[in-house]
């Protein structure tokens, strides 16, 4: 049997996604207008977006539905 290798991730996920997102959006003024710089945009919008959602999930305000 295969043993899994498991790590603790330093960052917390929001942050990962931040710079993920800052990365794309820098790698994309570099390359010119098309499909692929379209691509890095969306992909880093998401990752905007998935951030936000976790730091909402985290967030003390959300209460569990009764």
């Amino acid at each position: 049997m295969t043993m899994r290798h498991r790590f603790k991730q330093r960052d917390p996920l929001e942050a990962r996604l931040a710079a993920e997102a800052e990365r794309l959006r820098e790698e994309a003024e570099l390359i010119p207008p098309g499909a692929t710089r379209d691509e890095m945009l969306r992909k880093a919008r998401q990752a905007e977006t998935g951030a936000q959602m976790s730091e909402w999930l985290r967030s003390p305000g959300l209460q569990p539905p009764d």
